[in-house]
């Protein structure tokens, strides 16, 4: 049995996700798996669609179906907030990138980079023709 205390937190977090109750479509199908004459009887198993956000979650875990339809929800929110996650560490990981291409090249660095241009430059008054001179 659930306690209120833990409806109303998964209530809570389903809200500041933006996930409502009236977003969501449930429906119950019988379960597979072992668990012999109850599984086969039961239509405990819970699959639960967020149209909005395109996920589904199909949880079984449990034998009663108030319970699966807890644990689905939950599970609604933690991939919604997985999602947030990981949009939130690109943006944070392409600002870094910007800011590692911006930074200013260190003293040594920008003297090999001369050298090297330095180097590149007297390769190719090499591979010039002979002139008159020569």
């Amino acid at each position: 049995m659930l306690s209120p205390d833990k409806k109303e937190a998964l209530e809570r977090r389903m809200a500041s996700l933006g996930v409502f109750e009236d977003d969501l479509v449930e429906k119950f199908i019988r379960g597979t798996g072992s668990g012999g004459q109850k599984v086969n009887k039961t239509s405990s198993c819970v699959f639960l669609q967020h149209p909005p956000s395109h996920l589904e979650v199909k949880v079984q875990r449990e034998r009663s179906r108030e319970m699966n339809r807890f644990l689905a929800r939950e599970e609604i929110c933690e991939r919604l907030e997985e999602r947030e996650s990981e949009k939130r560490l690109a943006r944070k990981q392409a600002r870094e990138k910007t800011r590692r291409r911006n930074r200013r090249q260190g003293v040594r660095a920008r003297a090999r980079n001369v050298e090297k241009k330095r180097q590149h430059g007297q390769k190719k008054q090499n591979r010039k023709r002979p002139g008159a001179n020569d």
